[in-house]
């Protein structure tokens, strides 16, 4: 049976700070776009196991580095002069023996499928073809953890946990964190993107609120083609201040200000414009793990995991799997029970015992004011077993992409 643990939150609301920062990282920034090409790769490989053996076989495809290329962007258009590089490394199951025949997978060729797709929803002005270069280290796995998983497979009707890690999440959001993830996604958005074609998908939104105050410094890559000259790149940045305004005051009652591109000088034609639309292509590298969190969101104001969910294998990989689990109790628990304001949710594994059994699942819950801690206990607790409990349910989520890692 879990561990769960409900215990009284008492350091009070993250609205009661004087100070919150907030950080969104857009599908555009290289970062991103490592965090789900490897995502994309796992679904593959589960989806190709799936369709040829019947199970989701062993693997970790949790790291990529991308390493920025060079370009000359010029008001108007310019030039890309080396590609970016993208490279996925992790551990896969390979071969497989059947009736005395080797099976291999595909493995490089389903990652170049995962990275082509993953740039080509990314970065809608990029090439893969001519922009990029995109390499395999994707090898066999180390005996003891591919015969853990196996074993979990084959013996176990509950996977087994394949590290000892811990999961952390919490709901629900503040305003400050719920005004940085919808004006980067609208932003984002296919409509802004058509109506705004100078904006690029490489979108940073710092917010910082400083007691009733909101401020956010958001960094958009500018598409070079689309700015014909320097009026028209400004023209597209106060194009972008409205949006961002027009939707941040309808989010929240703080007072909202913000800036663009805060280090452009546009008087020396000093700009922050793009060929693709991503800074990947003139310098700036990527790496899976150095982004959002699970919910899409960097909270420094928050408990955090430094686990690099994606990537990980959706069975048994607790780093992936509590991380998105926590979250899930955190939202049900804040949505469902009466009085629960605020829900904080840590969950931590031991490698080797069934996934639906942590060593303790400690969740903390802030009551609203006037409500009894004692009367939210129990409804939290129902919850929260009930949620561990139905965790394998999470594999098929992360197999049809319908839960977010980044």
């Amino acid at each position: 049976m879990a561990n769960v643990q409900i215990r009284e939150y008492k350091m009070g609301s993250i609205e009661d700070l004087q100070i919150e920062m907030v950080e969104r990282k857009g599908k555009g920034h290289p970062d991103t776009i490592c965090d789900l090409a490897v995502e994309n790769l796992s679904r593959k490989l589960s989806q190709f196991y799936m369709d040829k053996y019947g199970v989701i076989l062993h693997h970790n495809v949790d790291k990529c580095a991308l390493a920025g290329g060079r370009s000359e962007p010029v008001l108007g258009g310019g030039d890309i002069i080396e590609p970016i590089y993208i490279g996925i490394i992790g551990r896969a199951t390979s071969e497989i023996l059947i009736q005395s025949e080797i099976q291999r997978v595909p493995i490089g060729i389903l990652t170049r499928k995962a990275v082509t797709e993953t740039l080509k929803y990314c970065v809608r002005n990029i090439k893969p073809d001519e922009h990029v270069q995109i390499a395999s280290l994707v090898h066999a796995g180390s005996q003891d953890l591919v015969g853990l998983f196996d074993h979990g497979q084959d013996e176990m009707p509950i996977p087994l946990a394949n590290d000892t890690s811990f999961g952390v999440s919490y709901a629900p959001f503040s305003s400050l964190e719920n005004v940085v993830m919808k004006v980067e996604n609208h932003l984002n958005s296919d409509n802004i993107l058509k109506k705004i074609p100078a904006i690029g998908e490489d979108i940073k939104v710092m917010g910082l609120r400083q007691r009733d105050k909101i401020h956010l410094t958001v960094a958009t890559a500018m598409v070079s083609s689309a700015c014909e000259d320097i009026s028209a790149y400004i023209a597209a940045k106060e194009e972008i201040k409205n949006e961002v305004l027009d939707l941040a005051v309808k989010l929240t009652d703080y007072e909202v200000s913000t800036d663009i591109n805060k280090a452009d000088i546009p008087e020396k034609e000093i700009v922050y414009i793009t060929i693709t639309g991503t800074s990947a292509e003139c310098g700036d590298d990527g790496q899976v793990g150095r982004g959002n969190r699970v919910n899409g969101l960097i909270t420094p104001m928050r408990p955090m995991s430094l686990e690099a969910s994606a990537g990980k294998n959706p069975v048994s990989h607790v780093g992936k799997i509590y991380n998105v689990l926590a979250g899930q109790i955190a939202a049900k628990i804040s949505n469902k029970v009466p009085g629960a304001e605020e829900v904080y949710v840590r969950i931590l594994s031991q490698i080797g015992e069934p996934i639906t059994e942590p060593l303790i699942c400690d969740v903390e819950v802030l009551p609203e004011k006037g409500t009894a801690f004692n009367t939210i206990q129990s409804d939290a607790q129902a919850i929260a077993a009930e949620e561990l409990k139905n965790i394998t349910k999470l594999t098929e989520d992360f197999l049809h992409g319908r839960v977010t890692i980044c």
